[in-house]
């Protein structure tokens, strides 16, 4: 009869990234003609997809003139979980920092470029609009505003290699005034779907050999992942003598990936072959 394993937060190597989970055995284990399956996995939807390292999709640019002077600025975005939405209120965020804004009759503050998704498309638009050479009627101009350009200019957006993949256009963009369009899908989660690797396996119709199963987030960011498979997959324990087993989560890519929330449950299930 099958014998099951819980592995929980507590089982977690490395609380920075929590993608690593050991189970030790109480006493050294003799496996021999046995085989390894996941039972379940309940997680939260909350690995990074962006950050600095590994993805290095952070960051991106724009252009701002003030008189006849244009200047570039870097927008480098804090590793986390990120939709269109969170992107364009970051680059708000940095408008703000640095000045380049006003402030219209109604007390609102008015950015001159911004993302924004179009479910029509199935894309992101990045739009720019003209900054003006003199404050507008009825406008302010906060504390610390960078100043006007000697003629009407549209801020340039510049998207870079990795973050291309994010709002769907191609590495080195840069916009134009006014509507610019995704060229292709938008990636906003480069890790769609999860491997979670077994030490001890051999799997032969994987790679790598250690890959015991996929999960693909049904969920929206920040939900819990509950994945049960209606049948079991078996894997191939190698023989030998076992302290312990350990499994680690990586992404689509095979890389480790950095998970915020380390609250999670996965259940395994170790089976003698020869009872089968």
């Amino acid at each position: 009869m099958p014998q099951t394993i819980v592995l929980n937060k507590n089982n977690i190597s490395d609380l920075t990234t929590n993608n690593t989970l050991v189970y030790k055995f109480p006493n050294s284990v003799q496996f021999k003609n046995n085989s390894i399956a996941l039972d379940s996995v309940t997680m939260y939807y909350s690995y990074t997809n962006i950050n600095s390292s590994p993805l290095g999709n952070n960051t991106f640019s724009y252009n701002w003139k003030v008189a006849s002077t244009v200047t570039s600025f870097t927008v480098t975005i804090p590793d986390g979980l990120y939709e269109i939405s969170d992107i364009n209120s970051y680059l708000q965020y940095v408008f703000i920092q640095n000045g380049h804004y006003l402030v219209d009759s109604t007390s609102q503050n008015v950015y001159y470029a911004e993302f924004l998704v179009n479910p029509t498309t199935y894309g992101v638009n990045i739009i720019t609009y003209a900054v003006p050479t003199s404050l507008p009627s009825g406008f302010t101009a906060p504390s610390g505003f960078a100043g006007f350009p000697s003629t009407s200019y549209y801020p340039v957006i510049t998207i870079p290699a990795n973050f291309n993949n994010i709002v769907g256009y191609t590495a080195g963009f840069t916009t134009s005034s006014g509507t610019n369009s995704s060229s292709s899908t938008p990636q906003v989660q480069p890790n769609p779907t999860l491997f979670l690797t077994c030490s001890g396996i051999s799997n032969k119709y994987a790679s790598p050999s250690t890959v015991l199963y996929s999960i693909t987030p049904t969920v929206a960011l920040g939900q819990v992942i509950t994945e049960r498979p209606n049948e079991k997959s078996y894997a191939k324990l190698v023989d030998g003598t076992y302290n312990q087993i350990t499994i680690k989560i990586l992404g689509t890519d095979l890389n480790p990936i950095t998970i915020l929330d380390p609250a999670m449950t996965i259940m395994l299930s170790i089976r003698d072959d020869n009872e089968k």
